[in-house]
């Protein structure tokens, strides 16, 4: 296909470029520009670099060498500025810019108003408070870092983190620069504090939010109050790098700590491994170090405290003494003992004899008699009275009412009478219990089962046991009582003589005399 012929001129990127920079020049000329410094930069070569801006646009600004050293005042970042010079364009890029002459100042920007109106809010509400910071832990296990993925700044802080103590780290990726940046960072602050513990995604031990230098306009986002609110109600402590050190945001003033960049932030997260272990090692040998030395001065205290002390046999002398005195001591108490408990029982013995038993008995009896009496008198007193009564009321009372009355009166009297015969029945009930328990007690102590088995029972003229051979004497008539019948005796033997004839702790002889040989 042919090419269509046409009457528009051709130009060269450099004429077209060129004749839009004298257009420019000589449409505007020498200029006065009310704005707000933004951005500022100064190379090596003395020029400053700065765009002037304002709520809706930006214009890119220079200042030759020349120039900069001539100014009044020194462009600082947030100023508003009245700035004087010429509108151009830089071929090289294309785009326009203004070359400044003059600075004078034209009060605070209004960025930089904004932002100190939001921050004395904020501190006034506490957001600032030092109280609110929490310390950071010593050797977190996880952190969750806060910023773009694909910046310089995420892989500075891997790789300081992978130099000092390599650990697990959570990327939480943002936009860090423009209208969404508040909200990203925010969200992400919170969606790290929503982690659970022990979940499937492990929970940071710490948090860095982290963007790299810019200018006011390039941070604003970290300015933004819902990252402010964010950071100081992160339960998980935070560290805010955003920028270099000379830059400050609002977040740094809310974050726990302030760290001047990202590289910075990785160092003050975690240590340096390698001292930790160093460190370790050092307290590891001092402490053996320590125990060593410990135990060779407790070693030389021991070997001491044992000279100072005596000799074993010294300290089991006397002890053993006490014992050997003890035991000859034993046999004796022993026997002394025995002859104690022995008189007592003895004692006891006499104090229930069957004659005592016999004469509880009786007088149980006696008593038991007595009261039947005078149950019985009280029974015929009892009767008596109410037939008096009943004799009084009948002389007084019609035959009707003195029937009814005569009725009444006998039926009370035959349960009085019933009441009586039930009480006499369990008190003589309880009186036959307690008379069959003395009289079980009685068969228990009594002298019969011993007359069953061979023995005998001596009493003397008036009745009494003779309990001793010297209250016998030649002539006394005696009764012997054994276990089928009782016959009497006469003593023939003088207890004297019979005493004389025993020998002291001997057995009689089989044919010699016996108990026998005192009838």
């Amino acid at each position: 296909m042919a090419d269509t012929p046409t009457n528009i001129a051709e130009y060269s990127v450099s004429d077209i470029s060129f004749s839009i920079k004298r257009t420019l020049e000589d449409t505007f000329g020498y200029v006065r520009v009310r704005g707000e410094l933004g951005r500022i930069s100064r190379p090596g070569s003395g020029h400053v670099y700065l765009d002037l801006k304002d709520d809706r646009s930006v214009l890119s600004a220079v200042i030759w060498k020349g120039a900069a050293a001539k100014l009044k005042i020194q462009p600082e970042q947030g100023l508003e500025v009245i700035a004087t010079g010429k509108i151009t364009t830089f071929p090289g890029q294309s785009k326009y810019q203004m070359v400044i002459d003059a600075l004078e100042p034209a009060g605070a920007g209004a960025l930089m108003a904004l932002l100190e109106d939001r921050k004395r809010k904020l501190a006034a509400e506490g957001l600032f408070a030092a109280e609110r910071k929490r310390p950071l832990p010593t050797l977190p296990r996880v952190i969750g870092v806060v910023t773009s993925p694909t910046g310089a700044v995420i892989r500075d802080i891997l790789h300081r983190l992978s130099d000092r103590f390599p650990l697990h780290v959570l990327v939480w990726p943002v936009r860090v620069q423009g209208d969404s940046c508040g909200a990203e960072v925010a969200n992400g602050i919170r969606g790290f504090n929503a982690l659970e513990a022990g979940g499937a995604i492990p929970r940071p031990d710490l948090i860095i939010v982290a963007r790299g230098g810019g200018s006011l306009e390039d941070l604003w986002g970290f300015n933004d109050e819902q990252v402010v609110r964010a950071a100081a109600e992160s339960a998980i402590p935070l560290i805010s790098a955003v920028g270099h050190e000379t830059d400050w945001t609002l977040i740094d003033l809310a974050a726990d700590v302030r760290a001047p960049t990202p590289t910075g932030a990785a160092e003050i997260a975690v240590p340096v491994k390698a001292e930790l272990m160093a460190g370790v090692d050092d307290l590891s040998r001092r402490l053996a170090s320590g125990l060593n030395r410990l135990v060779a001065s407790r070693r030389t205290e021991l070997r001491a405290a044992a000279a100072a002390l005596p000799a074993p046999r010294d300290l089991l002398a006397l002890p053993r003494q006490r014992l050997d005195f003890s035991g000859g001591n034993l046999e004796r108490g022993l026997t002394v003992n025995t002859r104690a408990h022995r008189s007592r029982l003895q004692h006891a013995a006499a104090l229930l004899t069957p004659m005592t038993l016999v004469r509880a008995m009786r007088q149980g009896r006696e008593r038991l008699d007595g009261h039947r009496q005078r149950q019985a008198r009280a029974w015929e007193t009892t009767i008596f009275r109410h037939r008096q009564r009943l004799e009084a009321a009948a002389g007084r009372l019609t035959s009707g009412r003195l029937e009814q009355q005569l009725r009444l009166g006998t039926e009370r009297l035959d349960g009085l009478l019933r009441r009586l015969e039930r009480a006499q029945q369990a008190r003589l009930a309880e009186q036959r219990a307690r008379l069959q328990g003395l009289e079980k007690l009685l068969k228990t102590l009594s002298y019969k089962d011993v007359l069953a088995r061979g023995y005998a029972l001596v009493r003397d003229a008036a009745g009494e046991p003779v309990r001793s051979a010297a209250h016998v004497s030649a002539g006394d008539r005696l009764s012997v009582e054994v276990a089928d019948g009782r016959f009497e005796a006469i003593a023939a033997t003088p207890a004297e003589e019979l005493r004389k004839s025993r020998k002291p702790k001997d057995n009689p002889a089989p044919g010699g005399t016996s108990q026998g040989s005192l009838f």
